[in-house]
């Protein structure tokens, strides 16, 4: 398996593309299920996921035809609902989200459970909820989901005990092909959320509220051939944001958003980090010290649990002390063993970390556990006095395009080592 060499303590400068989200483009994927007309996505991200998205659709009989460099074209005019190889799906749990078109189109659907990354329990009930109120005889067993619906889908009342992207995603998939009108409520907001509903409504779906937490869809038999440009990585973008901030650098996020970046651009500039719109995206500089402060992962808008280790790496480095509450993934601090490897002073209590900042990190060999994590180990190593190799780097390829290139062009010492 390739490694990443970092050499720590070079200021970052220069400009990083922010591609389109692959949160965002899994799901519109799925969405080319629900036609028998080609859908054309633009600026997609060059990751493990989106690829592996791509061979479970075509294990269903979609077709793909490049359209430039960063776009496909998705026909799924002679797809079924044919079973997919559990080699794929136990990928990443995004598969799921086959589910909800696959038998709103044709009836029945055979998925497998899911996989991706392991960071704690994810659990699919409220997918299967969202179905089965649609009108879905569900059944598990050995391993995989069966939806049936004979008669087709018909429109409902959703709602959901709490706000879920994944759930959201599969009622307004499943919705946009049900006869009649869909209500869900307590919907998620996430920009990715929104996105799959632009994409959907460019297809011909009609759908009221979107960006708020109550959704109205109307189900449309008849779809049209659509083009949807992907909405782009808020998580890239606060990714890089916090490379610029660790380093004391300077970057411009070409394509991002300061509005999507909600409560973690409030956090950053708590911190000491400058954010700013620019003609292009966005500027991040951090001109003096950090500051220790404390946050707590949500729900959009709130924090997003993506960016906790990304945050906490850069909390190691800070005046102060921090806590860091996660309250979205019961097992998402397995990157804090290996950023203490690095010298970081973190301790944990529960779903609590509290990390005091040290003068500076020590470089160490670390191991990748997930793909946030690993980009954790990343922004550390790129301060760490000495030479860090960071393993096990499968996880960051699934999640970021080219990161080693694009720090590299931005002045950082990394190196991919190959396998």
């Amino acid at each position: 398996m390739d490694k990443l060499l970092i050499r720590g303590g070079q200021r970052l400068s220069g400009t990083v593309e922010i591609r389109g989200a692959k949160n965002a483009a899994l799901p519109a994927f799925a969405a080319s299920l629900l036609s028998d007309k080609p859908l054309t996505l633009r600026n997609l991200p060059d990751v493990v996921d989106v690829k592996t998205m791509q061979t479970l659709l075509e294990g269903y009989g979609v077709a793909f035809t490049e359209r430039g460099t960063d776009a496909l074209m998705l026909d799924a005019a002679q797809a079924g609902p044919r079973e997919a190889s559990y080699d794929t799906v136990r990928k990443m749990r995004a598969t799921i989200l086959v589910l909800g078109p696959l038998v709103a189109r044709f009836g029945e659907a055979r998925v497998s459970l899911p996989g991706g990354c392991a960071i704690g329990a994810r659990p699919v009930d409220l997918h299967i909820k969202a179905l089965e109120a649609l009108g879905a005889e569900i059944d598990v067993a050995g391993g995989y989901i069966e939806a049936k619906a004979p008669r087709g889908l018909s429109g409902a009342r959703i709602v959901f005990p709490f706000s879920s992207v994944g759930a959201t995603e599969t009622a307004l998939l499943a919705a946009s092909r049900a006869k009649g009108e869909t209500e869900i409520v307590n919907a998620a907001k996430e920009p990715e959320v929104l996105d799959l509903a632009r994409c959907l409504s460019a297809m011909g779906v009609r759908i009221e509220g979107i960006g708020s937490h109550r959704l109205l869809v109307q189900g449309a038999q008849n779809l049209s051939p659509a083009t949807h440009e992907i909405v782009a990585d808020r998580i890239e973008a606060g990714t890089y944001a916090v490379a610029a901030a660790i380093t004391g650098g300077e970057l411009e996020l070409v394509g991002a958003r300061l509005e999507h970046l909600a409560a973690v651009g409030e956090a950053l500039e708590a911190a000491g980090v400058r954010l700013w719109p620019s003609d292009r995206g966005l500027m991040v500089t951090r001109p003096g010290r950090l500051t220790g402060i404390d946050i707590m992962t949500q729900a959009y808008p709130g924090f997003s649990t993506d960016l906790q280790a990304q945050f906490m790496a850069l909390m190691s480095v800070a005046d102060g002390t921090s806590l860091i509450r996660e309250t979205v993934f019961e097992n998402r601090f397995m990157h804090v063993p290996e950023l203490v490897r690095l010298g970081a002073d973190i301790t944990l209590k529960g779903t609590s970390a509290t990390v005091r900042g040290v003068a500076s990190l020590k470089a160490a060999p670390v191991m990748a556990t997930d793909l946030r994590a690993s980009v954790s180990l990343v922004l550390a190593g790129l301060v760490a006095e000495g030479e860090t190799v960071v393993s096990r780097i499968y996880h960051l390829d699934r999640g970021y395009e080219a990161l080693d290139r694009k720090l590299k062009r931005c002045g950082a010492d990394i190196e991919r080592i190959p396998a």
